[in-house]
């Protein structure tokens, strides 16, 4: 790919056609992310190391550990992230291609039945991974974990784990939260700006 798609490409990325497409994009590349790399590694980084459990052995601290995160909330958001961002890549990737105009988007239809696709894609996508986060991780982080040992060592049935920094992980899930939430509202709101825009109602930009 020449430089001057991959120009266009990142433009497109950084400077959706929509305003609300722009504040997504500078609310996703900047708060959600900052949060997610600098907190969550704070919150999480050191979670396997102090997870203890009775008896608190290192096999035994282990096992319950891969029971009670069978993935680690920072993977499952980073997922979250990526995943969330390829149908809006892929859009401006065609459109790189295509030698498309920011500005032209919104003027045919085409285009922009594809890039409210897209758009869509996000809300799916977003709605799913709000699913599966309460699935894994639910609202609330206990501050004891009942561990099922019995398929570990026949001798103990369950065992008490301790969960170091409860409170901050479950403001942190609420934040997590959040943030899905606000970014679901931000591709509505978007998809309803293009709306407007297409029926007259907003100027063009």
């Amino acid at each position: 790919m020449s430089p001057n798609y991959m120009r266009s490409f990142s433009e497109g990325c950084l400077r959706p056609p929509t305003v609300i497409g722009q504040f997504h994009t500078l609310f996703f590349g900047s708060v959600r992310m900052f949060f997610l790399g600098v907190l969550g590694f704070a919150v999480y980084g050191n979670e396997a190391l102090h997870f203890s459990c009775d008896p608190d052995k290192r096999e035994v601290n282990l096992f319950c550990y891969n029971q009670f995160r069978p993935i680690t909330p920072q993977v499952f958001w980073a997922l979250q992230l990526v995943i969330v961002l390829v149908p809006g890549a892929f859009f401006h990737l065609y459109a790189a291609c295509k030698s498309i105009k920011q500005e032209d988007i919104l003027q045919k239809s085409f285009y922009s039945s594809f890039y409210v696709l897209s758009v869509f894609l996000r809300v799916i996508l977003e709605a799913v991974a709000f699913w599966l986060q309460i699935q894994l991780f639910g609202f609330k982080v206990n501050a004891i974990y009942m561990c099922d040992m019995g398929a570990f060592e026949k001798k103990f049935n369950v065992t008490r784990c301790m969960v170091p920094e409860h409170f901050e992980k479950t403001i942190f899930l609420i934040a997590m939260y959040t943030f899905t939430v606000i970014t679901v509202v931000l591709c509505v709101a978007e998809i309803f700006e293009i709306s407007c825009r297409r029926l007259g109602f907003l100027k063009t930009q």
